[in-house]
């Protein structure tokens, strides 16, 4: 962090800004030039921000040099990382030269409709199946998912269609059992700023997908991030699904210039979630053209057989013709922006 003194400003007024730094544990370096000072500070930049610096006689301005996130960050890690989802010898990247296509029903509610929902995801090109056991819902009332039963009827799914799985984790104490059945462990955007959820799954030695809260800043989301990656765990994909806003005709606004702005400043994989962002099937096959063509490294969409009868969030949940043009465009648009199906990358080594 650097602070620009005002052309006018006094010795006293330095040394009391030098004072304040030192005084929690900072240092604070003087730099006296022809016109004004600057004083460059190292150390803790939370610790900085509360001692309202911009407020102090002589102060002209204060900017931050360097980013609050430090593993997650461009900064030091200057080349894209890639994840990868699966057990040995099948696993799904996720990064920047390629697509990936995730796709299964936003709920597990039977064997039977969530093997279906695989089967419709498989056959579009899905190379991960996304599926709730735990859902985490608005209302008390509403259906909050199978549990272990739902976790379980995932990996019978998998051992049928050979797809990897990321399902959402809401509580910290359910990490292991959800760790011990998924490939990839999802935190929802309820749970963006729940930090003691966000060290558990840090520490599951699992892949994770971190949803960006609804009414989040992209700092706030990276900083969620560097929760988990302060863990020990790198293996971080962030999810744009659409923030909050006043505007009434979709479930929320898809950010989708926080793809480029992430990139820019994150070296994690970024993908899109049209599904949630839009609450509506007709939105989400332009919303999947528009994260790919922006550059995201995949999307996440809803499939159900019957969305007529889901127990959640079947409006948006695509079948038919809907899912086929999805598969079209995900077939036909990545090469265009210079990427790779996911599945012609699989690591089978």
């Amino acid at each position: 962090m650097v602070v620009v003194m005002s052309p006018d400003a006094t010795d006293e007024d330095v040394a009391h800004v030098v004072e304040k730094v030192e005084a929690v544990g900072g240092e604070a370096f003087v730099s006296k030039g022809v016109v004004r000072t600057i004083i460059g500070l190292v150390g803790d930049i939370e610790s900085f921000h509360h001692l309202n610096l911009r407020t102090l006689p002589g102060v002209a301005d204060v900017h931050r040099i360097s980013d609050p996130y430090k593993l997650v960050s461009r900064q030091h890690h200057a080349e894209r990382s890639t994840v990868w989802v699966g057990p040995q010898g099948a696993q799904v990247p996720i990064g920047p030269d390629t697509f990936t296509f995730m796709a299964g029903p936003c709920a597990v509610e039977t064997p039977e409709q969530t093997l279906a929902a695989a089967h419709m995801a498989r056959s579009a090109g899905a190379t991960i199946l996304r599926g709730g056991a735990f859902k985490p819902r608005t209302s008390p009332y509403a259906f909050q998912g199978l549990g272990l039963a739902g976790l379980r009827i995932l990996a019978d799914v998998r051992a049928a269609t050979g797809l990897p799985i990321v399902t959402e984790v809401v509580d910290a104490r359910d990490v292991p059992v959800v760790a011990e059945h998924a490939d990839m462990l999802q935190v929802g955007t309820r749970n963006m700023a729940n930090f003691g959820l966000l060290q558990a799954v840090g520490d599951a030695g699992k892949p994770v997908l971190l949803k960006r809260g609804m009414t989040a800043t992209i700092e706030e989301w990276l900083m969620a991030a560097e929760y988990i990656a302060q863990r020990g765990n790198l293996d971080v994909v962030l999810c744009e699904r659409g923030i909050r806003t006043f505007e009434p005709s979709t479930r929320n606004t898809l950010d989708i210039s926080a793809v480029p702005v992430v990139q820019a400043t994150s070296h994690l994989p970024i993908i899109v979630d049209p599904s949630h962002a839009a609450g509506r099937k007709d939105l989400v096959v332009p919303l999947s053209r528009a994260a790919i063509a922006v550059g995201a490294d995949g999307i996440i969409v809803d499939v159900h057989p019957t969305p007529e009868t889901a127990l959640c969030d079947g409006p948006q949940a695509l079948l038919g013709n809907d899912l086929r043009e999805l598969a079209t465009a995900v077939r036909r648009l990545p090469p265009v922006v210079g990427r790779v199906d996911a599945g012609e990358r699989i690591r089978t080594a």
